[in-house]
């Protein structure tokens, strides 16, 4: 199979992370027999400072002639100043609306190696296998009017959430047929005591879970639901919410876990998926070699399995992501006192490395 993909490193940690997320794509392709095609473009604050454009328009073109779209990341303070529509996460934004992206499946899985490093102690987090589905074209992200207005000292700011019936809908299906091939249970969040659109969103979602009789299905204010997460993780599936909860709770699942460089995600539900970690551009540390690219690493197993259907790949490069971290391979995020940490590309390596061995082993079986 030709997997042809589209390369958006982005800015900050991005392009060091998805370096290495590549280079594990392409150790999985060579094993299993498959070609990697990919070109490279520019998003966010790297588009603006090359055309003052957060999404260029023969960046949109490539990404949807492409079968995959894998992303680093997008953020830079030096664009704080700049008005929303030339700020980079407007680029951001932007490509997910282009794509169609309306389904975010963000995954917190914890990995026995690292007990240590979840702030929680190991017998509240040991199992934790979390699916959280978050809306991800509707909300207070994308919902309109959205204004500052008024002079300073005087400015009145609006944003406005917003949700259609048919919204709902499709992002409840998705999480309901996620639930049929895990443990097969949802948890709907959101705050239907106060806001219409959850009244509404707990009404659909209620709708459509009497179609998944095999289904268990919850509702849980968010408040309520992120002391939960907190105190009884294992117990949780699949969770579903709206844009702005998911961008909160999928942060929150990574502290639990261990770190937020483990965690991937996919954006689907359109003609193309976008593939993209959920640590964001982190300026901080860019450019120091020290980033996590697990979860880079982790966000191209969700392509091969959401995109291309090649279920026996992803489970390799997750499996050597497992095995890596159990021999005690640790970036600065998850070394602690008790381990050294090791670059970036070391880390990389590593995972490119172990694919080999556990595609040998998968196709001998």
């Amino acid at each position: 199979m030709n997997l042809n993909i589209t390369v958006l490193p982005g800015d900050g940690i991005g392009p060091e992370v998805t370096e290495q997320a590549l280079l594990v794509l392409q150790a999985v392709a060579e094993a299993f027999g498959h070609r990697v095609q990919s070109q490279h473009k520019v998003i966010g604050g790297a588009a603006l400072t090359a055309v003052h454009d957060p999404l260029p328009a023969d960046t949109v073109q490539a990404c949807l002639k492409s079968s995959a779209v894998l992303l680093g990341a997008v953020g830079s303070p030096a664009f704080d100043h700049n008005p929303g529509h030339l700020r980079p996460e407007a680029g951001l934004l932007k490509i997910r609306r282009e794509l169609g992206a309306y389904a975010n499946l963000r995954p917190a899985v914890f990995f026995p190696a690292l007990e240590d490093c979840s702030p929680l102690r190991a017998e509240i987090v040991r199992g934790t296998d979390i699916m959280i589905v978050r809306e991800l074209l509707g909300g207070a992200y994308f919902g309109q009017p959205r204004s500052i207005e008024g002079d300073a000292g005087a400015r009145v700011a609006v944003n406005t959430m917003r949700y259609a019936e048919h919204e709902v809908e499709r992002i409840a299906r998705v999480a309901f047929d996620l639930a049929m091939k895990r443990k097969r249970k949802v948890l709907s969040v959101d705050k239907a005591n106060v806001l219409e659109c959850s009244r509404l969103w707990r009404d659909v979602v209620t709708r459509i879970g009497k179609d998944y009789p095999e289904v268990k299905l919850g509702h849980q204010y968010v408040d309520s639901a992120a002391m939960l997460l907190v105190r009884r993780p294992a117990e949780f599936d699949v969770v579903l919410t709206e844009n702005m909860f998911g961008d909160i709770l999928s942060d929150q699942a990574g502290g639990v876990v261990g770190s937020l460089g483990l965690l991937a995600s996919a954006s689907i539900g359109g003609p193309v998926g976008l593939y993209e970690p959920v640590h964001g551009s982190a300026p901080d540390i860019a450019g120091k070699g020290i980033a996590n690219p697990l979860g880079a690493i982790l966000s191209a197993a969700m392509m091969l399995r959401h995109s291309f259907q090649l279920e026996q790949e992803a489970a390799c490069v997750e499996k050597a992501v497992s095995a890596v971290l159990t021999e005690g391979a640790r970036t600065a995020d998850l070394a602690g006192k008790a381990h050294a940490a090791i670059s970036t590309v070391e880390m990389g390596r590593r995972v490119v490395e172990t694919v080999s061995r556990v595609a040998s082993t998968q196709k001998s079986a």
